[in-house]
């Protein structure tokens, strides 16, 4: 007798392949059987006719390390039917810690970890996932180990390059993160400290996680008026390093720079010819959403977050920042210049929820002081604690972006209150019902196969990500005709409709689209 057969239903088996119709049997939390099972027993059946049984989606790339710790559950990710989420991402992870820098890494990632207060009782890789473990999960987790926080440990906040003592020192790290489950290192090159590195030191980072097996993910150095540059830099480290390469969600951002992602991807094209494994992710909307910090040149951030506030209390700085956000700096990912300051929408402001949902343009009027005055007062009143909506890409990019074979699909989520970015609610199922359905963008094989097996194929989980005898039973089983996102930037949290059954290991975590409490993830490690 089986645990549970699903049967009747279209499997889209992740590989790109049409639909066929067949039944599954799961035991033991893995796929056992597939065919017509009609005469089979089984504990549990699901009746999934006229539904699509998929592979379980595989977020890439999200923000919810934090998250793992905070009771009750948050049901989004599961309600949009993931079943295994990458943290760890934009060179921000919450290990490895070093004693003598841990407030500068709580007060780095506060925002991007949505506040929530964490322990910090651990200090390897190892120990912080045993935590995660302890705690249970809802869906699997990949973990990263990012590359500014191994930075801070060694170096804190410094706006130099390593020497050779702390180059070492960081290669062990990460080499070390890597032997205790971490699937590869991530880069924030437009975060502080990574935005203080060079490509050198990126190149001989990436030569441990090669030597391991591992990927590398980069949030580039940056994706506006620079995005060329930094293809070239993500495509240098690779071929130099060996590493595999991940460009993390792509976008060529700014009224300047929209149409260049056939330029962009062409380079991705062309580096693949020549052996670089290099693919990218996307999430499908034109906002993008970060730190508020994220709109102040580089200078202002040397020291860490103290040191950034004790700068803003200046006048003569303030102006200087002004200037640069006029006239730009250097390689400096300029956000103001690319969007506008009626396109900057505050997403979460603890201290000023009022805010919530405001550009920079009305808070400074209802201040009656200019739009850069607005963000300096908001990052002092809130010791930078603020999360922004940046509205900067077309629509005609993001289709042209999740159309390439070369790009998958990740949602980018940073959990916070307030309105943040609809991704984290909406995703996945956006792709299915906008793209696939409405738009005709992409087919139903190609979706699953961007959210399922091409996520599993790089992050080298041999185990997941297809609908194969063998393979562990994380399956969503979802209404084509129905599955659509309902969060907006105005209302972002709104669960999406149409993801009926979300199995996890075997354990159904979403029956008729209502999550059941299960815990039935797992931490995955590289490895094991």
């Amino acid at each position: 007798m089986y645990d549970l057969i699903i049967e009747n239903g279209r499997i889209v088996d992740g590989t790109g392949n049409p639909w066929y119709l067949a039944d599954i049997a799961v035991q033991d939390g893995r796929i056992v059987q597939i065919g017509r099972l009609q005469g089979q027993s089984a504990v549990r059946r699901i009746d999934a006719k006229g539904l699509v049984v998929a592979p379980g989606f595989i977020d890439m790339h999200c923000h919810s390390d934090a998250l793992l710790f905070v009771k009750p559950r948050e049901e989004g990710k599961i309600l949009q039917g993931v079943t295994t989420e990458t943290i760890g991402n934009c060179g921000m992870s919450a290990t490895p810690v070093s004693d003598q820098n841990l407030e500068l890494l709580k007060k780095y990632t506060n925002s991007i970890f949505a506040s929530i207060p964490l322990a910090w009782d651990w200090h390897g890789y190892g120990e912080f996932l045993d935590k995660v473990e302890t705690q249970g999960c809802i869906t699997n987790i990949a973990s990263l180990v990012g590359h500014g926080t191994v930075r801070i440990a060694v170096m804190g906040f410094e706006n130099r390059e390593p020497d050779a003592r702390e180059l070492t020192e960081m290669k062990q790290l990460v080499g070390t993160a890597i032997d205790e489950g971490a699937f590869g290192m991530s880069s924030g090159l437009i975060y502080p400290p990574g935005l203080f590195s060079k490509t050198a030191e990126m190149v001989e980072l990436c030569k441990v996680v090669a030597a391991k097996g591992g990927i590398y993910t980069t949030h580039m150095r940056g994706e506006t008026d620079n995005v060329l540059d930094s293809v070239q830099e993500s495509i240098d480290v690779g071929e130099q390093s060996g590493v595999s390469v991940e460009i993390s969600h792509h976008k060529t951002a700014g009224k300047d720079n929209w149409g260049k992602s056939r330029l962009t991807l062409s380079m991705v094209e062309q580096a693949r010819k020549r052996g670089v494994d290099i693919t990218c992710d996307v999430y499908p909307y034109v906002a993008a959403s970060t730190m508020l910090g994220a709109l102040l040149p580089p200078w202002v951030h040397e020291g860490g977050i103290d040191r950034l506030l004790d700068r803003l209390q200046i006048a003569e700085n303030r102006e200087r920042i002004k200037a640069e956000m006029v006239n730009g700096v250097a390689g400096w990912e300029n956000y103001v210049k690319a969007a506008g300051w009626d396109n900057i929408i505050i997403a979460s402001c603890p201290g000023n929820t009022d805010y919530e949902g405001k550009s920079i343009t009305d808070i400074g009027k209802l201040r009656n002081i200019e739009s850069a005055e607005a963000v300096f007062e908001l990052m002092v009143e809130e010791k930078a604690d603020v999360l922004m909506v940046v509205f900067m890409m077309c629509e005609e990019d993001v289709t042209y972006i999740i159309q390439h074979p070369d790009v998958m699909v990740a949602s980018d989520a940073i959990p916070s209150p307030g309105k943040p970015h609809p991704r984290y609610y909406g995703t996945f199922p956006r792709v299915l019902g906008k793209y696939m359905r409405k738009d005709h963008a992409i087919t139903l094989p190609e979706a699953i196969r961007k959210i399922s097996s091409m996520p599993a194929q790089k992050l080298g989980l041999r185990d997941r990500g297809l609908l194969k005898e063998g393979m562990y039973a994380d399956i969503t089983i979802f209404d084509e005709d129905v599955v659509e996102d309902k969060a907006t930037f105005m209302n972002p949290q709104q669960y999406a409709t149409g993801i009926e059954y979300v199995i996890v290991n075997g354990q159904v975590a979403v029956e008729n689209g209502m999550y059941s409490g299960m815990l039935a993830g797992k931490v995955l490690r590289k490895g094991h």
